[in-house]
């Protein structure tokens, strides 16, 4: 995972439901380009904030036993209003069904103020690279390593309390 455009997980239930957060700020290098009198998040970039969201409840669901979640499809992904630079995004995704090690089908959905962005489906497959050559064992734990210390740095369900 490159992006990491999830700023901190607000609620999470393992097996269920994720709620995180967005905040777009001019600082987002893409917005130079993307319309520079205009500014907004793309909507391929809203897709990638939910499917992060969705990755992370996955993981957890799974106690970071795989070190890819990958997305495999997005269906029926329709867009709403505009996400513009000040705006907080909040993103949710929620398990239709789970197989761990395998696919996982979710709803998801972002929101700003209430009102819709985005929403869809989308499958994301849970694997590790070690399944297929037991050399790439050492680059799973390294990613996973890497997975729980972002982990660590968004998760603030816990820290709320």
């Amino acid at each position: 995972m490159r992006f990491c455009l999830i700023d901190r997980i607000t609620e999470l239930v393992p097996g269920e439901s994720i709620t995180a957060i967005k905040n777009l700020t001019m600082a987002e290098e893409y917005l130079a380009d993307h319309f520079p009198r205009f500014p907004i998040m793309p909507g391929v970039l809203m897709l990638q904030a939910m499917t992060e969201a969705a990755s992370w409840l996955v993981r957890v669901t799974d106690d970071f036993a795989y070190s890819l979640v990958l997305l495999s499809a997005a269906n029926n992904i329709k867009y709403g209003q505009f996400v513009e630079p000040g705006q907080t995004m909040t993103v949710q995704a929620e398990i239709m069904n789970h197989q761990p090690g395998g696919e996982t089908k979710l709803k998801v959905q972002g929101q700003v103020d209430g009102r819709l962005t985005a929403r869809g489906r989308i499958v994301l497959t849970s694997s590790n690279l070690a399944d297929t050559n037991p050399i790439h064992r050492p680059a799973d734990e390294g990613n996973l390593t890497f997975l729980r210390k972002i982990y660590s740095l968004i998760d603030r369900v816990d820290a709320a309390s």
